[in-house]
């Protein structure tokens, strides 16, 4: 690669990261197609394609072949920082054991819940009048799960979401980073787990009501029982799907 190439695919890098910080992309937007954005950016399509590739690589976006409404590259997350970029370059390059990765899941994730539900206790007792910590992404995520005729990719992007905004609203900027940079390899395992599921359907409902079980727990200020919640729910999955120690 020349150092024109290079530079190329870094302005198609360059343009879509501020589109992201700016709030001109967001997630579940569609990318323009390699045509669009090469001609208004003045490359071509191979550094539009290399530039599509490291964003991907990076867990940014997601991309489907073919055609159609659902190809092309979709943008899946936000860009977290250094630390969760290392960590998604990590997870593309080796991997994580699952195990290690459930375990992570289970320290953050529960710690998570329940400084969330003290959190609420804490402004119910100080701001009566005001409602904080904001879980309104987390109940807009736990609505769209509940919309018929979601395939199981649809479904287990927003439940990693869920997952995401409920670090987010909790707003440890480390916490948030690390479950950003870990997103990828989290998912990875959950969808390696459906195929090892005697009824998506059932688990799907199951999941649906033990993600408004841990918002519900909360909202209504018992961080014991959050705690609780979120630990039952990813290692039930884990067990449930039998992966092993060693999987990736």
């Amino acid at each position: 690669m020349t150092v024109d190439e290079r530079r190329a695919w870094e302005i198609v890098l360059t343009h879509i990261e501020h589109a992201l910080l700016g709030g001109r992309l967001k997630p579940g937007d569609r990318l323009p197609g390699e045509r669009a954005l090469a001609t208004e950016l003045g490359v071509g399509r191979s550094s539009v394609r290399e530039a599509i590739r490291v964003l991907e690589v990076l867990g940014l976006v997601r991309t489907n072949v073919g055609s159609g409404p659902t190809a092309g590259a979709i943008i899946v997350a936000l860009p977290g920082g250094g630390m969760s970029a290392l960590m998604r370059l990590q997870v593309a390059a080796q991997g994580f054991p699952v195990a290690d990765i459930v375990k992570t899941r289970l320290v953050l994730e529960t710690a998570v819940a329940a400084e969330l539900a003290e959190a609420v206790l804490s402004a119910a007792l100080l701001h009566p009048d005001r409602r904080d910590p904001d879980l309104g992404r987390c109940a807009q995520l736990l609505d769209a799960m509940d919309a018929p005729g979601l395939s199981e990719d649809e479904f287990l992007t927003l439940d990693a979401a869920f997952h995401l905004s409920l670090a987010e609203a909790c707003g440890n900027q480390v916490v948030i980073a690390t479950m950003a940079g870990l997103r990828s390899a989290i998912e990875g395992y959950v969808r390696a787990g459906v195929e090892r599921l005697a009824s998506w359907p059932d688990t799907s409902a199951r999941l649906r009501a033990e993600h408004r079980g841990i918002l519900a727990a909360i909202e209504a200020a018992d961080p014991t029982g959050a705690h609780g919640l979120v630990h039952a729910h990813i290692s039930g999955y884990y067990a449930e799907t039998r992966l092993t120690p060693a999987s990736r």
